[in-house]
C-alpha cells in the first residue's frame, strides 16, 4: 500500500511479558493479501496512523511504493522526537545573571525536582525485524513480547534503551505475532552507553515521563496528554473541553526539573461531515463555502485521537476511491477502515480533507499529502464567528480560565496521581528516578514602582495600571488635529455626532486640541461605497480619516486601509458602530480613541524615565500572509533617541520574504534604513551610540539562526555604516522574547504584582536570561516573558537591563497598562497583523514616522 502518512510515535512499556520469551521456530509470515502482518488494533504496515494515499492514487515519491515512509537512518532516532540543539550564548567568565535591586520575595513555580542515582547510564542498542515491519505498533508489541529478556526499557524509533545491559552485544530473538500467528527475526545490537546527564539522556527523561503518563490512562493528542474521564461537555454550543497537561523535562541552573502546565483542548462533538451537510443549504457553491469555512482548521480522527490541520479538501476523491498497496494491487479507503478499524463509512462519497504533513512528519520522510474522511473527524479549537459569541467565551472561560490557587491544587493532584498510580510509580522506580512531590520555590525580586510622564509623572503602582490617570493629566505631546473627516451612513449620523461632541468634551482635559469633523455619508456599508467616498476625501488632503463601520467585515476594513495606507498616506481610525453605541461607556471609549488619534498623527501620549540617550529600540515581528502561504512579512518598528533621553521618535518598515529566505537579509537591511531614518530626526552628521534589539517570535529550534547568522548581519551592517564615523562606534545588544512558554509562577496562591523578576533556578545555565511579569490580570494566571540576552555589549548590568526592558513594556499606546513585552515588539506585531491579513503590500512610506497601525 502507498504510505503518504505520518507512522505513530512508539514508545515501549514495561509489559508484564504476554509471552514467556521461548524463541518458537522462525519463518517468513506468509501474505495475508495485503503484504502485511498486523497487530491487534494496529494500521497496515504501508498505513500505520492514518487512511491516506498520494491525492492523484498512485504512488508518490517516483515509484517508490512506500511513499512517505522512508526507513529511519540506521541508529537514529525517530525523527518526530527531533530535539534542538542546545545553543550556548553564556560565555564562561559571564558576570552573574541574578540582579540585586527590587524587594526580594519567595515564589512558587509549575516545576517539580526530579532527582536521579548518581553516575547512572542508559544502554543504548538498534533493533531491527526481519522482514522489515513498518508499523510501529506491531513493532511495539513484538517487543512486548520480550519484556522478560529485555527487562525495563523505552522504545523510540529503532533505538532501544535499556537499564540493564544485555547478554551479549548482538542478540537475535524469533517473536511471534500474536494475532496473526507469523514469526519475525528480532535483532538488538548495542551501539553505545547514554550519559544521563547528557542531551539525550535528557530526552531518555522525557521519555520515561511520557511513559509513567501513559499508565495514567490519559489520551494523547499532539503529544500533550488530555483526561477524557475528566471531560467538561458545554451542550449548548457542542463543545467538550477535555483537561489536559503539558509536560517536559530540561537541566535548569542547578536540577533537572519537571515543568507542568495546565492545558485545554476544544472538542466540537458534531463531526466534519455535518459541516460539509450544513454548507449545501448557505446561499453560494457549497464547495468553495466549505473549502472556506474548513481550511486552515485542526480536526481530530476519532479512530486513532490525532489532530491534523486542514490545508486542502479534493473533491476528486472519496472514500469509496482505491489506493495503492506495497504489494501492487489496490484498496478502497471504505474497506481499509472496516479491515482495520472495523469502521463503516456511510457515505462513499463525500470528498476527502487534505493535510500537508507538519515539518516533523518532512524529517521523517513524509512528504505527500494526507487524506483524511471527513465523517471520521471532529473539529477542534474555535472559529471566529464562535470567538464573536460572548456567551460561548464565557462559557468556556468558565472553565479554562484557573486562577493561580486553583492551578497550584491541580498541579499537586497530578503529582499525587503519579506518586500514587502504581503502574506510574513502577516507571520512576525501574529508571532510579524521583519526583519531588512539592512544587519548587525559588526566590525572586519586585522591581522598585516605575513612573509614566504625561504634564506629571504618574506611579503606575504594582498593577501598572493608569487608566484613570488622564482624567487630570494631560498628554505628554499633542498634535493639532484641524481637518479631519468622518464617515459612517447616513442612519448612523446622530450616533456619531453624539459621539464626536463626547470626544470634543473629553479632549481639552487631555491636553488635545481637535476642531469638529467634516461628517460624509455613504449609501450603504459595502467596500465598495467606503472606497468610493474614501478617494474623494483623500484629494483634500485631510491630516486624519475616521470611519464608523456596522461590524467586522474584512473586505471593508482591507478596501479602507488600502486606500489610505498604501494609495495615499493618511492615517486612519475605523471604529465599530456598537463600540460608540453605549452611552454608558462613550466617556471611556473617546478617551482611549484620542489617545489614537495623537499617535496617529505623530503625538506622544507618556514616556517613561529613559536614562540612555543616543540609543535606538528596535522590535520585530513576522506574520504570514493569509492569501499567499509562502510568502510573510517581517515588520520592524523603532524608537529612536537623539541626545534628549525624554524625545521619543518613531519609525516603522515592512519588507515581505519568500518562504525559506533568510530573515538575516531582511533584519540587516532594515538596520541601514533605521540609521538613514535616524539621520533625518537628528541631523546627518549624526548616529546613535547603542541598539537594542528585541527579537520576538523565536522558538529555540531557530535560536542557533538568530546568533549564528542574524546577530553577525547585524553586527557587520553597522560595522560598515560606522567604518568613517569618528565620534563613536555602535554598541549592540539583542534579547530574543518569548511569550508563549510553559512557566507560571505564584506569589501566596495569587498571581506575583508587575515587576517580578526571576533569575535562578528555573533559568538555563547555557544562557543569560530572565523571567519577567510586566502585565496584571484580575482572572487567570499570569504568564511570565523570557528574555534571552544573546548579545550584548552596551555595558550596562543586569539591574539596569532588567529594569530597562520594564520601561519599555509600559510604552504601548493602545492600553494604560503594562503588556506582556516591549511596546516596540507589540507594535512589530500590530503593523505585521495589518499587512498580512489586510492591505497585503507595503505601506506608504510616508507613514513610517507615526504610529498608524494601532
Amino acid at each position: 500500500m502507498d504510505p503518504t502518512v505520518p507512522r505513530v510515535r512508539g514508545r515501549g512499556v514495561r509489559g508484564a511479558g504476554a509471552a514467556t520469551g521461548q524463541q518458537a521456530n522462525w519463518k517468513p509470515p506468509s501474505s495475508n493479501g495485503n503484504g502485511r502482518g498486523d497487530a491487534a488494533g494496529g494500521a497496515p504496515a504501508s498505513v500505520p496512523a492514518v487512511a491516506a494515499a498520494p491525492r492523484n492514487g498512485a504512488a508518490g515519491g517516483g515509484g517508490d511504493a512506500r511513499g512517505g515512509n522512508q526507513q529511519v537512518g540506521r541508529g537514529s532516532i525517530r525523527a518526530a522526537r527531533y530535539l534542538p540543539e542546545v545553543v550556548v550564548t553564556r560565555t564562561a567568565n559571564a558576570p552573574s545573571k541574578q540582579g540585586v535591586r527590587g524587594k526580594q520575595i519567595l515564589l512558587k513555580t509549575n516545576y517539580f525536582r526530579l532527582t536521579r542515582s548518581e553516575n547512572m547510564c542508559v544502554f543504548q542498542y538498534r533493533i531491527d525485524f526481519e522482514p522489515i515491519i513498518e508499523n510501529v505498533g506491531l513493532i511495539c508489541a513484538l517487543i512486548k513480547t520480550q519484556a522478560p529478556v529485555l527487562g525495563p526499557y523505552i522504545f523510540e524509533g529503532t533505538m532501544l534503551f535499556l537499564y540493564n545491559k544485555l547478554r551479549s552485544e548482538e542478540l537475535e530473538l524469533q517473536v511471534r505475532d500474536s494475532r496473526t500467528e507469523n514469526l519475525y527475526k528480532m535483532k538488538i545490537r548495542h551501539v553505545g552507553t547514554v550519559d544521563m546527564q547528557s542531551t539525550m539522556g535528557l530526552m531518555i527523561l522525557n521519555l520515561m515521563q511520557r511513559q509513567a503518563m501513559n499508565s495514567l490512562e490519559l489520551l494523547v493528542m499532539n503529544r500533550h496528554h488530555f483526561d477524557p474521564k475528566a471531560k467538561i461537555a458545554i451542550p449548548q454550543y457542542n463543545l467538550e473541553l477535555y483537561p489536559g497537561y503539558i509536560t517536559s523535562i530540561r537541566q535548569h541552573e542547578k536540577d533537572v526539573l519537571l515543568c507542568v502546565e495546565i492545558t485545554h483542548r476544544v472538542l466540537r462533538t458534531d463531526t466534519v461531515y455535518k459541516m460539509l451537510n450544513d454548507q449545501r443549504n448557505v446561499p453560494g457553491s457549497y464547495q468553495e463555502n466549505f473549502k472556506r469555512t474548513i481550511i486552515g482548521s485542526v480536526v481530530m480522527c476519532t479512530y486513532n485521537s490525532k489532530t491534523y490541520k486542514i490545508t486542502d479538501v479534493d473533491f476528486n476523491t472519496t472514500p469509496s476511491s482505491s489506493f495503492s498497496k506495497k504489494d501492487g494491487g489496490s484498496i478502497t479507503f471504505m474497506q481499509y477502515f472496516k479491515d482495520t478499524y472495523n469502521v463503516a463509512i456511510r457515505d462513499p462519497n463525500q470528498p476527502m480533507l487534505v493535510s500537508t504533513p507538519t515539518m516533523r512528519m518532512q524529517r521523517s520522510g513524509i512528504t505527500t499529502p494526507i487524506l483524511l474522511v471527513p465523517e471520521l473527524c471532529r473539529m477542534t479549537g474555535i472559529t471566529d464567528a464562535m470567538r464573536k459569541d460572548f456567551n460561548l467565551m464565557r462559557s468556556i472561560a468558565d472553565h479554562t480560565r484557573i486562577n493561580a490557587d486553583q492551578r497550584l491544587e491541580r498541579l499537586d493532584r497530578f503529582n499525587r496521581r503519579l506518586q500514587e498510580t502504581a503502574a506510574s510509580r513502577e516507571v520512576f522506580k525501574f529508571w532510579k528516578t524521583e519526583l519531588d512531590r512539592r512544587v519548587v520555590e525559588l526566590p525572586a525580586r519586585i522591581l522598585d514602582s516605575e513612573f509614566v510622564v504625561m504634564s506629571k509623572e504618574v506611579d503606575v503602582g504594582f498593577e501598572a495600571d493608569w487608566n484613570n490617570a488622564f482624567r487630570n493629566n494631560k498628554m505628554y505631546k499633542s498634535i493639532v488635529l484641524k481637518q479631519w473627516f468622518l464617515v459612517c451612513e447616513a442612519s448612523k449620523q446622530s450616533m456619531v455626532q453624539e459621539f464626536v461632541s463626547t470626544m470634543l468634551k473629553v479632549a481639552p482635559p487631555m491636553g488635545f486640541q481637535m476642531c469638529k469633523p467634516e461628517i460624509a455619508t455613504v449609501s450603504n456599508d459595502s467596500p465598495q461605497a467606503y472606497a468610493q467616498v474614501l478617494q474623494q476625501l483623500v484629494n483634500r488632503d485631510p491630516q486624519l480619516i475616521m470611519c464608523v463601520v456596522s461590524n467586522d467585515r474584512a473586505d471593508r476594513y482591507s478596501a479602507i486601509k488600502k486606500k489610505c495606507c498604501v494609495d495615499r498616506a493618511i492615517p486612519t481610525q475605523v471604529i465599530k458602530a456598537r463600540t460608540i453605541g453605549n452611552p454608558r461607556s462613550l466617556m471611556t471609549v473617546a478617551t482611549k480613541v484620542i489617545i489614537q488619534l495623537n499617535c496617529k498623527l505623530g503625538g506622544v501620549p507618556w514616556i517613561t524615565r529613559n536614562p540612555m540617550k543616543d540609543i535606538v529600540i528596535l522590535g520585530y515581528d513576522v506574520c504570514h500572509d493569509t492569501r499567499d502561504k509562502s510568502k510573510s512579512y517581517g515588520a520592524v518598528t523603532a524608537t529612536m533617541f537623539g541626545s534628549d533621553p525624554q524625545d521619543p521618535r518613531q519609525f516603522s518598515c515592512v519588507e515581505h520574504h519568500g518562504k525559506g529566505e533568510e530573515l538575516s537579509n531582511f533584519m540587516s537591511a532594515t538596520v541601514a534604513k533605521v540609521l538613514r531614518a535616524y539621520q533625518r530626526e537628528f541631523g546627518q552628521d549624526r548616529l546613535p551610540r547603542r541598539f537594542l534589539v528585541y527579537r520576538d517570535g523565536v522558538g529555540d529550534g531557530q535560536l542557533k539562526q538568530v546568533v549564528e547568522h542574524e546577530v553577525k548581519a547585524i553586527k557587520a551592517r553597522l560595522t560598515d555604516a560606522y567604518q568613517n564615523y569618528q565620534p563613536h562606534k555602535p554598541q549592540l545588544c539583542v534579547i530574543v522574547v518569548s511569550k508563549r512558554i510553559n512557566s507560571r509562577l505564584f506569589f501566596n496562591g495569587r498571581n506575583p504584582p508587575t515587576g517580578t523578576v526571576v533569575d535562578d533556578i528555573i533559568t538555563l545555565p547555557e544562557r543569560t536570561d530572565f523571567f519577567l511579569i510586566s502585565q496584571s490580570t484580575r482572572q487567570g494566571t499570569i504568564s511570565p516573558t523570557s528574555y534571552n540576552i544573546i548579545y550584548n555589549e552596551l555595558g550596562l548590568t543586569t539591574d539596569q537591563i532588567q529594569t530597562y526592558t520594564y520601561r519599555q513594556t509600559l510604552m504601548y499606546y493602545n492600553w494604560c497598562g503594562g503588556v506582556g513585552v516591549p511596546a516596540v515588539c507589540q507594535y512589530a506585531h500590530k503593523l505585521a497583523f495589518l499587512v498580512s491579513q489586510y492591505i497585503h503590500q507595503q505601506p506608504n512610506e510616508q507613514l513610517e514616522k507615526c504610529l498608524y497601525y494601532l
